[in-house]
């Protein structure tokens, strides 16, 4: 009985030594790039409708003048980049966890039984800008600029949302969640299939609201150029595209402009890089 006892004690203390985190790492499956190819694109809103509960009247004047922009070929990743890539970035490049991620992964392990092999296909949340681009780059790639993340994310015609003119539905994407301990209510970044852009790209609407290259520039659409825009040269805020797991469904269009502080850890920021292609 003594054995028997010990034994199963070893196995407890053996299961408790094994770090979650580094268990999420371990799991750890990149995803394709895909291409965009190069040409114009429609960028921004036009006033197209008057109609009081219409999509198209869901912007603010941030988004206008509507611009044909032309760009270069660039590759982008297909999926958002996940908590499984994001937690062996930071081992291997000896960075400590972000606090708010470790409590958050703690949580979810000991309350709620997830499992590394879920965990490792979330998105990357609680990422700063600094910390997104340096992930980017170390991997020979860098954040997109807002112009390449929106023709991405609506070809060249200018689609309303990545799949096209209808309205989001939970098959389409993931949004309009909530919970009160903000534990992110979030999809495997390598599903959405159904929702997916004209590109072939994976929750370019919902699930996480994405970093990009840019400044964010109130009137910077009536000021840029016609041909790879790189947003101002400066600002306060870094862009943020896309819309989250928490977004109304007029924040996943995507042609929706937010911004938020380069420093600033969230549970609805991720972001997914890109590559020029010479």
């Amino acid at each position: 009985m003594a054995i028997l006892i010990g034994a199963s004690l070893l196995r407890t203390a053996s299961a408790a030594a094994i770090d979650p985190v580094e268990a999420i790492a371990a799991l750890a499956s990149s995803a394709p790039m895909l291409t965009v190819a190069e040409g114009p694109f429609i960028m921004g809103t036009a006033r197209t409708s008057h109609e009081p509960f219409s999509f198209d009247l869901q912007y603010d004047d941030t988004e206008q003048p509507q611009r044909r922009v032309w760009l270069s070929q660039y590759d982008i990743d297909r999926n958002e980049v996940s908590l499984g890539e994001y937690l062996l970035w930071l081992r291997q490049q000896q960075r400590s966890l972000p606090g708010e991620l470790r409590k958050l992964i703690e949580h979810v392990t000991t309350i709620h039984a997830m499992q590394p092999e879920t965990l490792t296909r979330w998105p990357a949340l609680y990422v700063t800008w600094p910390e997104a681009s340096d992930y980017c780059r170390a991997r020979d790639k860098r954040l997109p600029t807002e112009a390449e993340w929106e023709k991405a994310a609506r070809g060249d015609s200018g689609k309303l949302f990545p799949w096209g003119q209808s309205p989001p539905t939970p098959a389409l994407a993931m949004f309009g969640q909530y919970h009160a301990h903000e534990i992110p209510i979030v999809a495997s970044v390598d599903s959405g299939e159904e929702g997916r852009s004209p590109y072939g790209l994976h929750h370019m609407a919902g699930n996480a609201a994405e970093w990009v290259e840019d400044w964010f520039g109130i009137d910077y659409y009536a000021t840029m150029p016609d041909r790879n825009p790189h947003g101002p040269a400066n600002g306060r805020y870094k862009v943020v595209r896309g819309g989250s797991w928490k977004s109304a469904p007029a924040l996943l269009r995507t042609a929706t402009r937010s911004g938020a502080s380069p420093d600033r850890r969230a549970s609805t920021i991720g972001f997914r890089c890109a590559r020029s292609v010479h």
